[in-house]
């Protein structure tokens, strides 16, 4: 094998900057996300938990309120998607609103076609939240997002380049809090580990410099 010296990289062709994603791939980015985000969901509120971000305040509502918590995590969305227009542009909003429309319309479906009868709240924490986060960041990749809190980190990431994983952990901090009077206290402290699982993905591999595609 040659070795590549110094003056050879002057020759060698740039690195590639990236292309637009289809519509076609948003689309689809957009359907994996929101399946990834119901089944992180599932997980949760079978074990009883909640966590971080916009998901945590709608499976703590569904405690609370008796409708699923895809149509809560819509419903709670309302005043971030004007948010979102305003901030972020009409693309990212239009995205947004058809994630949550598909996460209320998947929600509705699994409540009649998936039923948990028992899982360790280790495996929901873990499982479900990674699969959230994965779901998160499928979207993010194709900007769009959740709403809610993903607005305000997608946001500051844009603006100031905060990390989004960091930022959602100071926020995901506030949310946990209000669960302590709905759940008890080893619930609180799985459901904190989702949402460490949820930030991890996003800390761990939304960074600019990993992927190229806009």
């Amino acid at each position: 094998m040659t070795a590549i010296t110094a003056s050879d990289t002057d020759t060698l062709p740039p690195s590639p900057i990236g292309r637009p994603h289809s519509l076609l791939e948003d689309a689809y980015a957009i359907f994996i996300g929101c399946t990834l985000l119901i089944v992180g969901l599932v997980f949760l509120k079978a074990a009883g938990l909640v966590t971080g971000g916009i998901a945590g305040v709608a499976l703590l509502l569904s405690y609370l309120i008796p409708l699923p918590a895809g149509v809560l995590f819509t419903l709670v969305n309302i005043p971030f998607f004007l948010f979102a227009h305003k901030v972020m542009g009409t693309r990212f909003a239009v995205k947004t609103v058809l994630v949550n429309i598909g996460i209320a319309v998947a929600s509705e479906i699994t409540r009649v076609s998936v039923h948990i009868d028992t899982v360790h709240p280790a495996f929901a924490a873990l499982v479900g939240g990674t699969v959230i986060g994965m779901g998160i960041l499928a979207l993010a990749r194709h900007q769009a997002g959740v709403g809610g809190t993903g607005v305000i980190t997608i946001w500051l990431f844009r603006k100031r380049g905060w990390n989004m994983g960091m930022t959602q952990i100071a926020l995901d901090v506030v949310i946990l809090s209000l669960a302590i009077p709905v759940v008890t206290g080893p619930q609180l402290i799985w459901s904190a580990i989702s949402a460490a699982a949820i930030s991890l993905i996003l800390f761990a591999w939304h960074r600019p410099e990993l992927y190229v595609g806009r």
